[in-house]
């Protein structure tokens, strides 16, 4: 081989790996509205952090003071009566944060942002978060700022809708505008979020009408990660145990609890927004996601 020929083949090869460990290691933001929404994607982000040595950042938006009605039995833990809508304001903030990174530290997190906008209260209601709840320009900025700083790969958001937590829409909604305000060269995947039972037949979503940057026609763009997915001795191991390990740290939401074991696919819808010519990049990360890299290890007693 050629002096000239073996220089172009140590380019190619470089490049070639550099290609496949950006595959193979993503950078993701999860962008969330309340501490224990980090549910949704628990066994993915475990998955992309410890068998792909991806990294995974958490964007937290509110700070979790309207979660006291489900603090009852959580009060002697921490010693504090939450549910006193008073006390559980001011202590729940710090308290769910700190559940948030306990959960966090299982699945591998590395990195946390907080934006401490309001926990108003449940509501429906999109333009009233957006329009009086939220300071839309300070968490667009830092959702911009970040992502010029970090270089994302992916953004997971919940799928906004109508008939869900208008906190989590809203997250949803000004990512994807902060996303959309950004040169297309340097702009992430963004992925919708949902948790799903194997048996479900039903997938239909087209997005939000009044938030057209919500828009997703395209059925061919969903795609899954199956918690169910056996390993271990015997294939007697799944996914959901990681889930129930996270959501046992959210001990301030009673309600949390009883999610444990349920939802079996955590879905991703792929918006219209997102540059199509990135589809086989997303496609192969969910590929990866597939592979079990356990060792199979035998035993001479079973």
């Amino acid at each position: 081989m050629s002096k000239k020929s073996s220089i172009f083949y140590l380019i190619l090869t470089f490049f070639s790996q550099s290609l496949l460990f950006s595959q193979s290691a993503p950078k993701v933001l999860v962008a969330i509205a309340h501490p224990d929404d980090d549910a949704v994607f628990a066994a993915t982000v475990y998955k992309i952090t410890n068998d792909l040595g991806g990294q995974v950042d958490y964007l937290l938006i509110t700070n979790g003071e309207g979660g006291f009605k489900y603090s009852t039995l959580s009060e002697n833990i921490y010693d504090l009566e939450l549910t006193d809508e008073e006390v559980g304001r001011k202590h729940l903030p710090e308290i769910r944060k700190k559940e948030l990174e306990s959960g966090g530290e299982i699945v591998g997190v590395k990195n946390y942002y907080y934006l401490n906008q309001k926990d108003h209260k449940y509501t429906n209601d999109i333009n009233e978060v957006l329009d009086s709840v939220w300071n839309v320009e300070y968490v667009k900025k830092f959702i911009t700022d970040l992502i010029k700083k970090e270089n994302y790969d992916y953004i997971f958001v919940l799928l906004p809708s109508y008939t869900t937590h208008a906190h989590h829409s809203s997250t949803g909604i000004l990512v994807l505008e902060s996303v959309n305000e950004l040169d297309k060269n340097i702009r992430p995947v963004v992925l919708g979020g949902t948790v799903r039972n194997i048996t479900d037949t039903n997938y239909f979503y087209r997005g939000l009408k009044e938030f057209p940057l919500t828009s997703f026609t395209n059925d061919s763009l969903i795609f899954q990660f199956d918690r169910t997915s056996k390993f271990g001795f015997n294939d007697r191991l799944n996914y959901k145990i990681i889930v129930n390990w996270l959501i046992a740290e959210h001990k301030s939401q009673g309600t949390m609890q009883l999610l444990m074991n349920s939802g079996d696919l955590e879905t991703y819808y792929f918006f219209d927004l997102n540059d199509y010519s990135k589809i086989d990049k997303v496609k192969k990360l969910f590929e990866l996601l597939k592979e079990n890299k356990f060792e199979k290890k035998e035993y001479e007693n079973n």
